[in-house]
């Protein structure tokens, strides 16, 4: 029986037996933090950064969404200074179960705790926050609804008014057969992480696409074993399509970011150090060990702020200050 997109994909990803409840992300597409430990710390440089801003607060909370395997906040909680390491709390969020082996240190839970004082990381799960798919038709905007068994589709009911609104003001729709995914759960789920954050930084790193440029069919696709996939909602893939920062954006300053800044991993992987400038050649002949590691490090940088790759990725970051609690 045919349901909306955004039911299929939930059930398929995280129904019983679904997609993330029985598989690590790692094995079928390759992340910003599966690329390199250079991300992670990266990341470490932000987290140090809002630690100084909060005035070092005891404990500082680093929040990694969607976190799969746990690797990233197993390597920032590794590679941080024992000064800042004895005052971390690291959360590890994700509906899999913990993994074996994980750092005790890392507690692991199902939703991000409220008043978190530090940094939130959800680097690529918006992305597989289910949505709606709708499409233009000659009688207006219809969901489209999907067999989960076959992928085969068909045009549905009109979307509820709170949906069309979405759609008129971030991804309208104009021609028949233009497509577009319904952002409004996403924003809902990015605000409800701004609302649980006392004071600090959130970021949501993810591919996206702004208002104006959105692609008329659409981004629905799936991924398995490293590759892209037709999307067929059976469980057997991962189902994503790309994020909406910018709905996302003002969603979250709904919820009470008052500092907001929407850029590419490029830019602000470049304004915490990452730069993929290759090593002096001089250096080859003076130590040529050391050449060959600053040269791997060069590819890994240059790897994460590729334009064309990982550093088009959209970067968004807002922020609630200390002088904001009551």
């Amino acid at each position: 029986m045919e349901v909306t997109w955004r039911e299929a994909t939930r059930r398929a990803l995280y129904g019983e037996r679904g997609f993330y409840l029985r598989e690590r992300p790692g094995r079928h597409f390759r992340t910003s933090v599966h690329a390199s430990p250079v991300f992670a710390e990266a990341v470490l440089r932000l987290l140090r950064r809002v630690d100084a801003a909060l005035g070092r607060p005891r404990p500082l909370d680093l929040v990694d969404m969607g976190s799969g395997d746990g690797l990233l906040a197993t390597r920032v909680l590794a590679a941080a200074p024992p000064d800042l390491a004895e005052r971390l709390r690291v959360t590890a969020v994700d509906l899999s179960p913990r993994p074996g082996g994980l750092d005790p240190r890392v507690a692991w839970e199902p939703q991000v705790p409220y008043g978190v004082s530090g940094l939130v990381v959800a680097n690529e799960w918006l992305d597989n926050v289910p949505l709606d798919v709708a499409e233009m038709t000659p009688d207006g905007p219809r969901l489209v609804l999907v067999d989960p068994e076959t992928g085969e589709e068909r045009p549905g009911p009109a979307p509820c008014p709170e949906d069309l609104a979405w759609l008129e003001r971030w991804w309208p729709l104009r021609s028949p057969g233009e497509r577009a995914e319904i952002g409004r759960p996403r924003d809902e789920a990015w605000a409800s992480v701004i609302e649980r954050l006392a004071h600090g930084t959130a970021v949501a790193v993810d591919y996206a696409h702004p208002a104006g440029r959105r692609p008329p069919l659409g981004t629905l696709t799936g991924y398995r074993d490293g590759s892209p996939v037709p999307a067929v909602p059976d469980g057997s893939c991962d189902i994503t399509a790309h994020v909406a920062l910018d709905a996302c954006a003002a969603a979250g300053e709904r919820a009470g970011a008052r500092a907001t800044t929407l850029t590419t991993q490029r830019e602000a992987l470049r304004g915490l150090g990452v730069t993929g400038a290759r090593p002096p050649l001089a250096l080859a002949s003076t130590d040529p060990a050391g050449y060959v590691r600053a040269l791997g490090r060069a590819s890994q940088e240059a790897e994460l702020i590729d334009p064309a790759g990982l550093g088009g990725f959209g970067w968004l970051s807002q922020s609630r200050h200390r002088e904001e609690r009551s």
